[in-house]
């Protein structure tokens, strides 16, 4: 799934793609904190504990992640990121 991410992120032209391939590589972090801490740790709750953390991390980031896209299609009409260059100007 990280590896997904990965490669939607590269490969990837509209901003909104691009920030779902982020949510996936977050979440395979997520995944692993808590596969691990099951795995490793079975009577303890730490790895859960940064998995929610890691969750609240990520709805604040996609939250503002979201308000800069809105922003810039307002600004621009189009989310494609080769058309970002037009905000500098």
């Amino acid at each position: 799934m990280f590896f997904i991410g990965i490669f939607g992120f590269i490969v990837r032209k509209n901003m909104i793609a691009i920030l779902i391939s982020l949510e996936l590589i977050l979440n395979a972090v997520e995944i692993n904190f808590a596969v691990f801490n099951r795995y490793l740790y079975p009577e303890q709750l730490d790895g859960m504990f940064f998995t929610l953390f890691g969750i609240a991390i990520t709805a604040a980031e996609t939250a503002v992640a979201l308000a800069i896209i809105i922003n810039a299609y307002r600004s621009i009409g189009n989310i494609d990121v080769n058309n970002m260059n037009k905000m500098k100007g």
